[in-house]
């Protein structure tokens, strides 16, 4: 098997830490989850494109995909064994609610879906859960981040996020 490396992650990561200290995200005054539960309208300055009961869906300000989402519960809580059976149902339906919405406004032809669980894990912000939705297409992959250090997103945070916010805002009002 071979290994494919992407040293530009680690790079982010490191200058994340030594920029906002490597811990603060585990106070919830220091998380950006935290501060996109609390926003109380959705902009492009947050990135929150949609919220319900117990969580928050909100465009990843560095993605590896157009479309990229973070879904995350209102709860400043690390593991999903820390929910409680109404977040973690919120959590679920959110997500499938996510991937139902991606292929219609972005037809991918498939998905990531993950979460990094600890720093071990390579959890950028290990003490608030967020799952990672990231739409694939076939071809989506290229040169450019080996050659250049650069990842190719075809479409802009604005466009993605004004997108989103009426496909969210459309499926609030059924």
């Amino acid at each position: 098997m071979d290994n494919l490396w992407s040293p530009w992650r680690s790079e982010y990561i490191e200058r994340h830490a030594a920029e906002h200290g490597s811990h603060r995200s585990d106070e919830p005054e220091h998380c950006f989850l935290c501060k996109a539960v609390s926003a109380e309208t959705f902009s492009i300055n947050n990135l929150v494109v949609a919220k319900t009961g117990h969580t928050v869906v909100i465009l990843n300000k560095f993605p590896y995909n157009a479309g990229h989402l973070l879904i995350a519960p209102f709860s400043h809580v690390a593991e999903l064994h820390m929910l409680n059976s109404g977040e973690y149902t919120d959590l679920m339906d959110v997500l499938r609610q996510s991937c139902s919405i991606l292929n219609s406004v972005l037809k991918p032809h498939g998905f990531n879906i993950g979460a990094n669980i600890g720093v071990d894990a390579g959890a950028g912000v290990p003490a608030h859960l967020h799952i990672h939705v990231v739409p694939r297409w076939r071809g989506d992959t290229n040169f450019m981040p080996t050659l250049a250090e650069i990842k190719v997103v075809s479409e802009s945070l604005t466009t993605t996020w004004q997108q989103f916010s009426q496909a969210f805002s459309s499926l609030r009002q059924q």
